[in-house]
């Protein structure tokens, strides 16, 4: 399942969100809104008009930011979600 992660500049939240990722040995394309201003358009609407990051989707699943991943995979729902 394609994980995708929108990421901005200076934001301790990706980084973890990346590492966590990372720790369960799952790939993820991440996307830098600082390379790419028309990606915060992008984001805002694929989450339903956050506008913080990171913004994490797993296929056509929203999860949220870093705390909500963080959440999902403490309670095991992210294993679940990504089957």
């Amino acid at each position: 399942m394609k994980i995708i992660i929108y990421t901005g500049p200076m934001c301790s939240f990706c980084i973890r969100a990346k590492d966590l990722l990372k720790k369960k040995g799952l790939q993820f394309e991440e996307l830098f809104l600082g390379d790419n201003p028309n990606l915060m358009e992008e984001m805002i609407a694929r989450s339903g008009g956050k506008r913080t990051v990171p913004q994490i989707f797993i296929g056509d699943t929203h999860i949220g930011g870093f705390d909500e991943l963080y959440d999902k995979d403490k309670s095991g729902e992210l294993d679940e979600i990504l089957g």
